[in-house]
């Protein structure tokens, strides 16, 4: 064998040792945590995060009696304590119907309680029909296992025939037979706009 197949037969074995060495000297000289290592916030950090427990993305569906589909989602949600009640950021509520139509509910704020069956928004309540609805109030109560909400203050909107206000609002069918409708009471009045019903 000539010099240069020995020497190259030399550095096929030499140069995976080699470079295992180096890989063992790696791991052997890093610097390892124990257990009891300090974790990185500070303290300022820990004691909000302590106080201002979050659900991040909170989610909730169901499907009514009726084969209606409910879902609930919100950016954050925070528990109640004894002294604060629970509260969510930035609710989003769709309402799909059997017949294809929807309502979408969106606020700012709001709380979302499973086991008394109620969302409510609070805070630039923003309701959205398939049929183009758009209705805005402060406040909204919603269910979560059927199709029922209700305002309990002032309403103002838009739709296929104008502008229009009201006292207040409820969502719902009154039986099981009936198709849901948005209903508006209290002293309802509407601003027409017959150019709306001929664009539509």
């Amino acid at each position: 064998m000539d010099r240069y197949s020995r020497t190259v037969a030399f550095l096929k074995v030499l140069l995976p040792l080699l470079a295992l060495a180096i890989l063992a000297t790696v791991f052997l000289l890093s610097r390892t945590d124990g257990p009891n290592a300090n974790i990185p916030f500070a303290e300022g950090d820990i004691t909000e995060r302590v106080r201002d427990q979050r659900i991040t993305r909170p989610f909730f569906s169901g499907v009514t009696d009726k084969g209606e589909e409910i879902t609930v989602d919100a950016d954050a949600a925070r528990p109640g304590t004894a002294d604060r009640p629970g509260g969510a950021d930035n609710i989003r509520a769709t309402i799909k119907m059997t017949g294809g139509t929807s309502i979408l509910l969106e606020s700012d704020s709001g709380a979302i309680d499973p086991t008394g069956d109620v969302v409510m928004l609070t805070g630039d309540v923003r309701i959205t029909s398939s049929t183009g609805l758009h209705v805005q109030t402060e406040a909204l109560n919603a269910a979560l296992s059927g199709v029922r909400a209700d305002t309990p203050g002032r309403v103002t909107g838009t739709g296929p025939m104008g502008r229009f206000t009201a006292g207040r609002m409820e969502i719902g069918a009154k039986s099981d037979e009936e198709d849901v409708h948005m209903l508006f009471k209290d002293g309802v009045n509407l601003i027409y706009e017959p150019q709306k019903l001929k664009d539509n």
